[in-house]
């Protein structure tokens, strides 16, 4: 039998970490360059690496911005993670490999009216992309109601983002933070929803009457959390999309 020559693939091409601001101990943001030519969908990741280690992330920016912009929690090795550790130790001006294209089918869906973002910490990153894109498009018609749960207060990280939009476009987002920790020191100065985000999902649903004719659910970010939002919407005939940042043991 004839010898079949494979076509070898093309190593993975680098790019730098132009931008990082920690913004606690264990969540950093990053930037890094785009190579020419990449694209992808709001909502979808892309797959970094380092050393020979990869890992995939959700994509924060929008797909006209200039960078990609990473919101990073770091994991640690003893919890199964390498790869997040490893940039952890990385600054500004170093360099990751990038895979050549950006996959994931956790994007936009824009046949209902109201899209309903469930999400814990980094979860909430595909639907900064979402907004960020809807609104350079200049596109109309749909209402954002972004829910993030978070154990304290400074892990919402976009929050400022997402409450200048409710401000300045109440028909188009509706910003909903709760903290699940509430009587812990660090949060004593928070006034909002408190509870696990799960648990205030069908509060809300009913609260902004949202019905499942017109709602389309999508939840972001921890396992747990998914499976019970996914069990709650489902059973009431709710469309519902998922994007799991780790499994369950």
């Amino acid at each position: 039998m004839a010898t079949r020559k494979f076509p070898q693939k093309a190593p993975l091409q680098e790019i730098k970490i132009v931008r990082r601001e920690d913004q606690t101990g264990d969540l950093s943001l990053m930037w890094l360059e785009k190579p020419e030519g990449y694209t992808f969908k709001p909502g979808q990741y892309c797959t970094i690496g380092h050393d020979g280690v990869e890992r995939a992330y959700s994509i924060a920016s929008a797909p006209h911005e200039e960078l990609i912009e990473l919101f990073i929690e770091l994991v640690p090795v003893a919890e199964g993670e390498v790869l997040t550790p490893m940039l952890w130790d990385l600054h500004e001006g170093d360099k990751v490999t990038i895979r050549p294209r950006a996959k994931g089918i956790f994007t936009f869906k824009d046949e209902m009216k109201n899209q309903f973002l469930v999400s814990t910490v980094t979860g909430v990153v595909p639907y900064v992309s979402f907004l960020r894109d809807y609104i350079e498009h200049g596109k109309s018609g749909h209402h954002f109601y972004v829910l993030e749960g978070a154990s304290y207060t400074d892990e919402f990280v976009y929050d400022k983002e997402f409450e200048n939009l409710s401000e300045e476009n109440p028909s188009l987002v509706t910003f909903v933070p709760t903290i699940s920790r509430p009587d812990e020191a660090k949060n004593s100065s928070w006034a909002g929803d408190t509870g696990r985000v799960n648990n205030i999902v069908k509060d809300k649903l009913s609260e902004f009457n949202l019905t499942n004719k017109d709602t389309m659910v999508y939840a972001c970010g921890h396992a747990g959390m998914i499976e019970d939002v996914k069990e709650k919407v489902t059973i009431d005939g709710y469309e519902f999309l998922e994007e799991r940042f780790w499994k369950d043991d």
